[in-house]
């Protein structure tokens, strides 16, 4: 968070496998996963200030899928050469 910008989380709902996740998207579209938690994803936004969504009305970013057809396209790069 310290690093990025433009910063936005996307609160995933409970699984079968996982708890509560926590979706951190930058102004790039870089991304990361973390395990919030029911408590620690309403406390998100207050604590870190930043906007959050619920993944499953808002979908994700445009930004985020961008990111990672990039890096694909980037390690397919490093593999052919």
């Amino acid at each position: 968070m310290r690093s990025h910008y433009g910063v936005e989380a996307y609160i995933e709902p409970k699984t079968t496998v996982t708890e509560v996740t926590a979706v951190l998207v930058a102004h790039d579209g870089e991304w990361t996963r973390r395990v919030v938690g029911e408590k620690g994803a309403r406390r998100l936004s207050g604590e870190l200030k930043i906007p959050v969504y619920d993944v499953r009305k808002t979908g994700y970013p445009q930004r985020m899928r961008d990111y990672d057809a990039r890096r694909k396209i980037i390690e397919r790069r490093l593999l052919e050469d």
